[in-house]
């Protein structure tokens, strides 16, 4: 039996986000982060994916391509 990388990925990551959870309970923090870079990474996150998204999907804005669609799902 062999262990997966992303297993071991995952639990490394969890018991650091745990251990990070009881250090700025207690008023310490190993990871020095503020609101305002949790915004900006919020921010950067949901911009990287509604761009990914709105790439991968097929976005027809002429009358043309429009019809090329329906076509398209005609056929199928």
């Amino acid at each position: 039996m062999k262990i997966e990388k992303g297993t071991i990925i995952r639990t490394t990551l969890l018991g650091v986000a745990l251990v990070n959870q009881v250090l700025v309970s207690s008023g310490h923090s190993i990871i020095p982060v503020d609101d305002a870079t949790i915004e900006t990474g919020i921010t950067i996150g949901f911009t990287v994916v509604t761009s990914l998204i709105a790439w991968w999907k097929n976005n027809s804005f002429t009358q043309k391509a429009i019809n090329a669609d329906q076509t398209m799902k005609d056929g199928k």
